[in-house]
This record gives structure tokens, C-alpha cells and sequence, in this order.
């Protein structure tokens, strides 16, 4: 019987623990990937806590896997793909393509959406079966360790700007340099857009301006970051990535007449914004979820296009336990990635 290894907790806030597992065939439109980097996201912790319905453990979580196509099931030739294919799935796992935003295109906001770790096994392993309309190909110039994360964290960025109101020359403010926000502010400079980087402390100004950022606020400093955001004319999107209601709210009197808020960054607490702060300027706040797997090709290909990589610590699976917690504990700079040689 052959075998692979699997990184999973056998309980709700369990430890990780290797196992053992019969390698499985790919079904009808799927492909079995041999996992060469994953990435650990911090909605992972969504599943490893079951803090979502319909977790069953053991758990095997993961949504940012990168490798290559080890076995085509049934069909699976037909839509493309090939043995040998370097590929990604990210937080778009598939969909079902039969509720109603399925059949008007919109796959990521499937009512049945297939999240990796939630609807099937995820990347914390060396191999993983997955729908073919979840696969995203990975170009020549990326390791596997850069895109994994670029398959979650960098499509949600690359791809919330990209669908925001923003035009090259725009001002455009990426709240949070952390693992989506590091990736924010080199996408935002790459679209031609004037970036400012907001985060907390003096010393992240360094990493910003080496991150592209033309600007940085210090949210700590004594001028309110609306007041900053203002100075330099007002920001016409803020993309507020990091995970904390407090910290988007009071971005919001920084925006231009008709700018616009896109929310990535996910924190239970409400956002403290009242119709009068909309109203008058006309502004607009909306959430934006990950991408398909085609947004998360194109996030891939503008990456290698322009030099735009992830800073990744890779550990190996066998340290997956500590990875996890460090990534917790906001210890990561700014993704931890799993490695499987």
C-alpha cells in the first residue's frame, strides 16, 4: 500500500500531528497534486478552531498549495491539464456551478464554494486531490514557496485593487504591513498607483519605502491617520488588510469625495462608520473576497511579470506545529510556508 503524510489535529485547538494515509485516486474532474509548498494563512485557524460549521476532524488544513499534477482523473485531460502541470489552488477551491452566482459567472461567491481544508483536505500534506476548475498555473520564474501564498494572500490584494475604483496616478493606502500587506503595497506601486503604507511604529517606514511605498504613516504618531491620508490629498481607495475594525474605521474621513473602502482584513468587532461619514463625501465601502482560480493565474503571472515575490519563512511539514503557532502569535515576516523536499 503506498502511503502519504498528512498534517493534522484530531481536535477543535489540537496540536498538529503527522499521519500516515492511503494515497487516494482522483475522481471525475479531479487531479491529484503532489504538494511542494503550502502556505499557513491565518483563516486557517478558522478550521483548526471549528470556529466555521462543518468542520469534522481529523483536520487537514491548508489553502495556499502550490505543486504539480501527479494524476489526472476522468476528464481532466479534456479541461487542459496535463501530468507534470505546476500548479496552485488557493482559498477558491472550486465551486459547485449550479447556484445562482455560479450561473452568472460569479464562481467566488458560490454558495457552495469549495475552500481547501473546509470542503475537502487541505495543502498541510504531501498530496492533495482537487476540482480542476480550482486549478491555477504557475509560471516558470515562481518557486513553489512564492506562490503558494500568492494563491490566498496575493490574490485577495492583487485583485481587490484591480477591482477598486483606483486609476494609475490615484492615491492608494494599504492599511497593514503584514502577510496581505506587504503584498498590498508592491501591487498597489506596480499599478502605477501613488501608495502610502499605514502601520504601527516608525521603524516599518523602512520596509514600506523597500516595499514600494512612496509614502508612510505611522498609526501611533500624534497626527490621526484620517488627518495624514488628507494631507496628501485624500487616498481614493484605502485597502484595509489589516484584521482590525478599530484601525479600518479610522481610515474612513481619510478618503476622497467618492473614495472608496475595500475591506480584506476580517475582525468579528463592527465597524464604528456612520451614514453621515458616506454620505457626505459619497463614499463607498465594500468587502472583497479571494479570487477564482483565473484571478489567481493572473495574480501569478503580474508577480513574475514584475519582480513581486512574498518574504516567506519555508520551514519543513515535520515543523508545521510550531510554523502554525508562530504564525498566531504575529511572530512571521510575513508568511510562514510549509516545504515538502
Amino acid at each position: 500500500m503506498s502511503t502519504y503524510r498528512v498534517a493534522q489535529v484530531r481536535a477543535a485547538d489540537g496540536p498538529f500531528e503527522l499521519a500516515e494515509r492511503e494515497v487516494p485516486e482522483p475522481g471525475p474532474g479531479q487531479v491529484r497534486i503532489a504538494v511542494e509548498a503550502c502556505g499557513i494563512c491565518h483563516s486557517d485557524a478558522m478550521f483548526v478552531h471549528a470556529a466555521v460549521p462543518g468542520i469534522t476532524f481529523p483536520e487537514v488544513p491548508g489553502h495556499e498549495i502550490a505543486g504539480h499534477v501527479e494524476v489526472l482523473g476522468e476528464g481532466a485531460q479534456d479541461r487542459g491539464w496535463q501530468v507534470g502541470d505546476r500548479v496552485a489552488v488557493g482559498w477558491f477551491g472550486g465551486s459547485c456551478g449550479h447556484c445562482t452566482p455560479c450561473r452568472r459567472g460569479d464562481f467566488i461567491v458560490c454558495a457552495n464554494l469549495k475552500v481547501p481544508g473546509w470542503a475537502y483536505d487541505g495543502g498541510f500534506a504531501e498530496k492533495v486531490i482537487a476540482p480542476v476548475d480550482a486549478l491555477a498555473r504557475i509560471p516558470d520564474a515562481l518557486a513553489a514557496s512564492d506562490a503558494a501564498p500568492m494563491a490566498c494572500a496575493g490574490v485577495t490584494t492583487y485583485n481587490g485593487l484591480r477591482a477598486s475604483s483606483a486609476r494609475p496616478g490615484d492615491l492608494v493606502a494599504v492599511l497593514g504591513i503584514g502577510g496581505l500587506g506587504h503584498l498590498g503595497v508592491q501591487y498597489a506601486a506596480a499599478m502605477g498607483f501613488e501608495t502610502v503604507a499605514i502601520a504601527r511604529g516608525a521603524e516599518k517606514a523602512d520596509v514600506a519605502k523597500r516595499l514600494g511605498a512612496h509614502h508612510y504613516v505611522d498609526s501611533t504618531a500624534g497626527t490621526p491617520v484620517a488627518e495624514a491620508l488628507q494631507s496628501l490629498g485624500g487616498a481614493n481607495v484605502v485597502l484595509a488588510t489589516a484584521g482590525n475594525s478599530a484601525a479600518i474605521t479610522a481610515t474612513v474621513d481619510g478618503l476622497a469625495p467618492r473614495g472608496e473602502l475595500v475591506v480584506i482584513g476580517a475582525d468579528p468587532e463592527p465597524l464604528g462608520i456612520t451614514p453621515f461619514q458616506l454620505i457626505m463625501g459619497a463614499r463607498v465601502v465594500r468587502g472583497h473576497p479571494s479570487g477564482t482560480a483565473r484571478d489567481v493565474q493572473d495574480t501569478l503571472e503580474f508577480s513574475a511579470l514584475h519582480g513581486i515575490r512574498p518574504m516567506t519563512e519555508t520551514v519543513p511539514l515535520d515543523d508545521v506545529d510550531g510554523a502554525f503557532r508562530k504564525m498566531l502569535s504575529g511572530g512571521a515576516r510575513f508568511r510562514m510556508v510549509l516545504t515538502n523536499s
